[in-house]
C-alpha cells in the first residue's frame, strides 16, 4: 500500500497527471515503492526494461559508458520525475544504466501492467508518449547548451535552475557531488572547479555543497549572454 504521499507525488508526474483519477488509481494500487542506497544499481543499460519508475524522494542518474570507460551522464532525476517510458512503450530493453545518486525512493510501474492497459485505456498511450516528449526537449536542452554555451555559463543556468527566486540573493545546496555535476554538464571535474572560480565575478561563492548567489538577476544575464558577442567585444 502505498503512502497518501507517494501517491500525491506519482500524481503530479508527467506520466500520471494527464490521466483520469481511475486509471491512476488502478495503476498505483498495483505499484511498489523501494529504497534504494546511495551508489545502487537500479537497472543495467541492455536489461529488459520491466519497469517504469518515478522519483519519491532523492537524486537518480541515468548514464551510458563510452568504448573508453568513460561515464556520459544522460539525466539526473529527482522527486516528481519519471524515467523508462519509452523503452517500456516498446517493450525494449533500457538504453542507459540507472543508478541512485543519493539514498532514494523509487515508485516502480511494471511495464506488463502499463502495455496491458494500453489496450483498453488508450489515453494512457498519450500519458507515455508526453513524458518521452519531455525526455526528448531535455536532451535537445542539453546538446544546445554544450554547443552554444561555455562552461562557466552552463553551470550558471545550473545554479540558477536551483534557485528559488528570479532575483536579489539566494543560497542554494548542490544536490549531489561536483563530479556528477561536471558530467551532467559535459565537463570534467577540474573544468567545473575552473567555471566556479569565473563565476566569483558574476557574486557566486561556493563553499562546500552550498553557492550563495549574489544578484540571481546578473548572473541571468550572463548565462543568457551570446558568447560570441563577448568575443566580438574583445577583438
Amino acid at each position: 500500500m502505498l503512502k497518501h504521499a507517494d501517491r500525491k507525488i506519482a500524481k503530479k508526474s508527467i506520466l500520471f497527471s494527464s490521466l483520469p483519477g481511475d486509471l491512476t488509481d488502478t495503476l498505483l494500487e498495483r505499484a511498489a515503492a523501494n529504497a534504494y542506497e546511495r551508489g545502487t544499481t537500479i537497472f543495467l543499460q541492455g536489461d529488459p526494461a520491466v519497469s517504469v519508475y518515478i522519483v519519491l524522494d532523492g537524486w537518480t542518474k541515468l548514464f551510458r559508458i563510452s568504448p573508453n570507460g568513460t561515464e556520459a551522464v544522460v539525466g539526473v532525476f529527482t522527486r516528481g520525475r519519471s524515467f523508462g517510458e519509452a523503452a517500456a512503450f516498446r517493450g525494449d530493453v533500457y538504453p542507459v544504466t540507472a543508478e541512485a545518486v543519493t539514498d532514494c525512493r523509487l515508485l516502480q510501474v511494471s511495464t506488463a501492467l502499463i502495455l496491458e492497459t494500453m489496450k483498453s485505456r488508450p489515453e494512457l498511450c498519450t500519458a507515455i508518449l508526453a513524458a518521452t516528449f519531455q525526455h526528448l526537449h531535455s536532451l535537445i536542452g542539453q546538446v544546445e547548451q554544450l554547443k552554444a554555451h561555455t562552461g562557466a555559463q552552463r553551470v550558471a543556468e545550473f545554479l540558477l535552475e536551483l534557485c528559488p527566486r528570479d532575483e536579489g540573493a539566494c543560497t542554494v545546496t548542490l544536490p549531489y557531488d561536483k563530479i556528477l555535476i561536471a558530467g551532467r554538464l559535459g565537463m570534467k571535474p577540474e573544468s567545473l572547479s575552473r567555471a566556479f572560480a569565473r563565476l566569483r565575478k558574476f557574486g557566486v561563492m561556493v563553499k562546500q555543497n552550498h553557492a550563495a548567489l549574489a544578484d540571481v538577476g546578473r548572473l541571468r544575464d550572463y548565462a543568457e549572454e551570446d558568447p560570441a558577442a563577448s568575443w566580438s567585444k574583445a577583438q
